[in-house]
C-alpha cells in the first residue's frame, strides 16, 4: 500500500471517528446540568484530561469537554448544537483553528472569518455566555517531523503560523468582547518550540503537559 493510499484510509477512519463522536455526544447531553462549563474545539481540547486534573487538585468545577480530534472550524460550525448549545453553558473555553493550518492552502481570513461565524451563532442562542479564546499552543516540528506520516504537517503548522493566527485570534476577540487567554506560559525551549518532554508527536501533549496550562488557567477559573 502506498503512502497516498495509506494517507486516505486514515482520513477516511478520522471522518467516520468525527461523526461517532459527535452522535455519542448527542447522546450523552441528554444527561447533562445546565449552566456548566464547556470546554470545546479540537483534539488540542479533546485530549485535555481535564476532570482526572481537577479530582487530583480536589476542585469543584463542573467541566464538560466537547473536544473532537481533527476538527476544523468549518467542521465545529456544523455541529455547534451538539457541541455546545445543547449544554447552556455559563462559560464556553473555545480552542479551535489549529487544523486549519495544516495545508499549503491556508488562508488566516478563512480561519478568522469561520471563527467568527461561530461566535456569533453561539452568541446569538447563549446570549449570557461568557466565551474564553484559548490562545494555540505552540508545536515542536522537530518531533513531528521525525513521523513521515506527519511530516508535511509540520512544515505548514509552523510555530510562525500559529504566532500570527494567536494574534488575529486575539484581535478578533477583543472586537466581539471576547477574553482572550494565553495559557502556554511553561511549555516551550529556549527557541519557543513545545516541549520535547511534554509532547506525545510534537503536537499533542501528554497530561505534563494539560497539567501546566492548568496551572495558567486556574486564576480565570476561580474568578468565575
Amino acid at each position: 500500500m502506498d503512502m497516498e493510499t495509506v494517507r486516505e484510509t486514515i482520513a477516511g477512519y478520522m471522518q467516520h471517528q468525527k461523526k461517532d463522536r459527535v452522535e455519542r455526544f448527542r447522546h450523552l447531553n441528554l444527561f447533562v446540568k445546565k449552566g456548566q462549563i464547556v470546554f470545546a474545539g479540537s483534539s488540542l481540547m479533546e485530549q485535555f484530561p481535564i476532570d482526572e486534573l481537577l479530582m487530583d487538585l480536589d476542585l469543584p468545577y463542573c467541566i464538560y469537554n466537547r473536544g473532537i480530534g481533527g476538527f476544523t472550524t468549518s467542521e465545529m460550525a456544523e455541529v455547534l448544537k451538539e457541541c455546545v448549545i445543547d449544554l447552556e453553558p455559563s462559560v464556553l473555553f473555545i480552542n479551535i483553528g489549529t487544523n486549519d493550518m495544516n495545508g499549503d492552502d491556508y488562508k488566516e481570513e478563512a480561519l478568522i472569518s469561520n471563527y467568527r461565524d461561530i461566535i456569533s451563532r453561539i452568541q446569538e442562542a447563549l446570549p449570557e455566555v461568557r466565551i474564553f479564546t484559548m490562545a494555540y499552543y505552540p508545536v515542536n516540528g522537530e518531533v513531528g517531523k521525525r513521523n513521515p506520516m506527519t511530516a508535511h504537517t509540520y512544515e505548514c503548522r509552523t510555530n510562525a503560523r500559529i504566532k500570527a493566527a494567536n494574534e488575529a485570534v486575539k484581535r478578533m476577540s477583543e472586537e466581539m468582547g471576547l477574553t482572550y487567554i494565553d495559557a502556554n506560559e511553561g511549555l516551550t525551549d529556549a527557541e519557543g518550540n513545545l516541549l520535547e518532554e511534554i509532547t506525545v508527536d510534537g503536537m499533542h501533549m501528554y497530561a505534563d503537559g494539560y497539567r501546566i496550562v492548568l496551572d495558567n488557567l486556574l486564576p480565570v477559573l476561580k474568578s468565575l
